[in-house]
């Protein structure tokens, strides 16, 4: 009988066990490297705030911004240039890149002068319009893409105003203010055929 109670207790305790410690691996956090990557703007935006405060932190989030516009504008204008259906499209999606393309090396290089972190790669925003694109009829892909461009350099052109005039160091103000010619010369070609669509 002894015996018997003994295994009993035995076995009650292994299951204890066994319970106490399904339940502690159900309490750990997941260790699944499915999870969502954590958006290249936040990353950059987060680096800059512990090394930067007050206005030099508005600075950097400016340059972060700019470089995220940068990045979306050379990875729509290639796709303008492959999905595009007029010879003018295609054009517009090959200025995107290269101005752009030119825009980001110096936004780069005085970025690295001044310790600033930048997104690396195209951020959760620009995907998310990358995959718009993608996903439009080819029918309606070159008035999709100028709505898009007509709206996206509206809303440059306002901050890189702003930033003309109000950004901490001089050096930032003079990219922004160099950059606004090149944004409204964009706007003003994106208009003019938006206008030859809307007309259709």
């Amino acid at each position: 009988m002894k015996r018997k109670n003994l295994l009993s207790k035995s076995r009650v305790i292994l299951l204890g066990l066994a319970s106490a410690a399904v339940l502690f691996m159900l309490t750990l956090p997941s260790c699944n490297n499915s999870e969502k990557p954590k958006d290249t703007e936040e990353v950059a935006e987060d680096h800059n705030d512990a090394k930067f405060a007050n206005a030099k932190e508005d600075d950097a989030d400016f340059l972060v911004y700019a470089e995220e516009v940068n990045l979306e504008e050379i990875q729509l204008g290639r796709l303008a240039q492959t999905r595009g259906t007029t010879t003018k499209i295609k054009e517009l999606g090959k200025m995107m890149e290269t101005d752009h393309g030119k825009a980001s090396s110096d936004l780069q290089a005085l970025a690295e002068s001044m310790q600033i972190t930048l997104p690396a790669t195209l951020t959760d925003d620009g995907s998310d319009s990358n995959n718009k694109l993608m996903d439009t009829k080819p029918s309606d892909f070159n008035k999709e893409y100028i709505d898009m461009m007509v709206s996206g350099h509206k809303d440059a052109i306002s901050k890189f105003e702003d930033a003309s005039k109000d950004a901490n160091d001089s050096n930032i103000r003079n990219y922004a203010s160099s950059m606004l010619p090149v944004l409204r010369q964009h706007l003003d070609e994106f208009i003019t055929n938006q206008e030859q669509y809307k007309k259709k």
